[in-house]
């Protein structure tokens, strides 16, 4: 590849605090330095023209990265006009700067940054701003030409993002600052806080010889996490002992918990909240967990994608592959070459043929709803909610000369039927729309045929652009952000009824061997 690939995610998630040390921070400069900038704005329009799913014309992102760096100094002004861009300060023109070709991204950077150079000469609001500041506005204002999933992140908070991807050195807690000190929210399992005796609810009152009292939240982190194989002490106060007691903690790899499992019946309910890259092999241990406690009266599964907000497009890929054992999984689709890929399962499901339900609802997006498309359309799954969020784009993570971030948009995915998620979402097999229904009413209306969504009417083509379209579909199950009780109801009974869960899920359908061009491609 011609670009700096990092990663690919597919949707906006939760930022986790704190990921690498001060010194890292301390390396990068945080003056504002005309060659550095015009590297930045080289690398970032070069980003965006060579991957981003539409053809742009870089003069556009230019000239609205240049309009927003007025935001900072409102006395500012750049115009284009007669193939010249003018740089102007309290309505006197300082310069006109000629334009390049409007796909010319080195001309186009190299002129943002004379021309951001010329307003710092004047404006003392741009002139004392920091290099991050600069960096925020002109790409903001660019991306904000680009769509909704498209982002800027500065050096900070692509740490954090990075984070919550990858995974940190740590002791494994999530923590709440409080004015007497930091609450463990919760103890992760299989951590070196678990290790060291921490428990929920505990409150640190030191952290490495400091009051964690008037700590912040950002402060704590930093200091609670360092390279792996370190020791941070902490004092702890727990309500049933009389004093605080203080316990060494060697720091480790954490990747967030996105996980959990608990038991409902003789049925096995995963929950999964988000996709990093533990979630597969955590899902995987999950899994054996409850075929271990179960035993031979495991009944199925739940699993339970309702406000997953999506992740990482491999470890959506793998996690469908836990159950799915052949056949096309998903698709992608865009502008540049590298983002035409086709998944497919690769290795026998776990859980053979024990029933599964899956549970959406509107906030499930993304790499959720590949999942949930996964095993609805190869029959292994019966999906349970409401219409999901829509989110089907495939966005690219590249890596600034600056530690930041530059998440572009580059493909649409398809699911195994062939259908483009983007805007439409997942429609269920059974719908559950409106949760104020009691459980006996809604069990008799799925039994009478009233709830379920037969795949002819979920798969059916719809182009992306018709609007009109689009919304009569997703009026076959309007959409739900809530996480009622009764959506787990209704899946323990479709798993502990053979002959419900039978009617519900249909024929099975093999996806195996699909041609490529029987997908519907936009």
């Amino acid at each position: 590849m011609s670009f700096r690939h990092l990663a690919i995610s597919l949707a906006v998630a939760g930022i986790a605090l704190g990921a690498c040390t001060t010194q890292e921070l301390r390396s990068q400069p945080t003056a504002y330095e005309p060659s550095r900038a015009e590297r930045m704005f080289i690398a970032g329009y070069q980003d965006v023209t060579a991957v981003y799913i539409e053809d742009v014309e870089v003069d556009d992102l230019a000239l609205a990265g240049l309009e927003a760096v007025t935001q900072i100094d409102p006395e500012l002004s750049f115009d284009f006009e007669n193939g010249k861009v003018t740089v102007a300060y309290d309505e006197a023109v300082l310069r006109s700067l000629p334009a390049p070709s409007p796909r010319d991204s080195t001309g186009w950077a190299r002129l943002t940054a004379s021309a951001i150079e010329e307003g710092r000469r004047l404006s003392p609001a741009l002139g004392e701003s920091r290099a991050e500041d600069v960096y925020e506005a002109v790409f903001d204002g660019m991306v904000a030409e680009l769509d909704a999933y498209s982002r800027y992140a500065g050096r900070e908070e692509a740490r954090e993002n990075r984070a919550s991807r990858d995974g940190f050195g740590g002791i494994g807690v999530r923590i709440r600052v409080e004015d007497d000190g930091v609450r463990l929210v919760s103890v992760m399992e299989e951590t070196p806080a678990e290790a060291a005796g921490l428990q929920d609810e505990d409150l640190i009152v030191t952290i490495a010889g400091r009051p964690a009292a008037g700590m912040d939240q950002r402060d704590v982190v930093r200091t609670l996490r360092g390279p792996i194989g370190t020791y941070v002490r902490v004092s702890v106060r727990r309500a049933d002992l009389p004093e605080p007691f203080e316990v060494d903690i060697e720091r480790d790899h954490i990747v967030p918990q996105t996980v959990t499992y608990r038991r409902a019946d003789d049925v096995a309910v995963i929950r999964v909240a988000g996709f990093n890259q533990s979630t597969t092999q955590t899902l995987r241990e999950k899994i054996f967990r409850a075929e271990r406690e179960i035993g031979e009266d495991l009944q199925g599964f739940i699993i339970d994608l309702r406000d997953n907000p999506g992740g990482l497009l491999d470890q959506a890929v793998s996690v469908a592959d836990l159950f799915v054992a052949d056949g096309r999984i998903v698709s992608t689709h865009g502008r540049h070459p590298d983002s035409h890929q086709y998944f497919e399962a690769r290795r026998d499901d776990l859980i053979g043929q024990l029933p599964i339900v899956v549970l959406i609802n509107g906030n499930s997006a993304s790499a959720s709803e590949i999942v949930a498309a996964a095993l609805q359309d190869s029959r292994k799954a019966i999906v349970v909610g409401s219409n999901s969020f829509g989110k089907g784009t495939v966005q690219t993570v590249l890596r600034l000369p600056n530690e930041g971030e530059l998440t572009l948009t580059w493909a649409r995915f398809h699911a195994p039927s062939g259908y483009a998620l983007h805007k439409r979402g997942v429609l269920p097999d059974v719908c559950i729309a409106d949760d104020s229904r009691d459980l006996p009413a809604t069990l008799t209306r799925l039994r009478g045929g009233e709830l379920l969504i037969p795949s002819r009417q979920r798969q059916a083509p719809v182009d992306i652009d018709d609007e009109d379209g689009l919304q009569q579909l997703r009026a076959l199950c309007p959409t739900r952000d809530s996480e009622g009780e009764l959506d787990v109801e209704v899946a323990l009974q479709l798993i502990l009824d053979p002959s419900l869960y039978a009617s519900a899920i249909g024929s099975p359908v093999n996806t195996a061997g699909r041609v490529k061009e029987a997908a519907r491609f936009d």
